[in-house]
């Protein structure tokens, strides 16, 4: 989780390059796909 949030940090940092661009990407869906996995591991089989 912390790795993800210090790509949204940096990436933000950097969004004029468009390694920034990549990095807010990957930071994001990173973190909204831990979200969604550990909310489903949460749900009754």
């Amino acid at each position: 989780m912390f790795l993800f949030l210090m790509l949204l940090t940096i990436g933000f940092s950097m969004r004029e390059r468009n390694i920034g661009v990549l990095m807010m990407w990957v930071g994001t869906l990173g973190i909204f796909g831990l979200t969604c996995w550990k909310i489903l591991e949460k749900l009754p089989t």
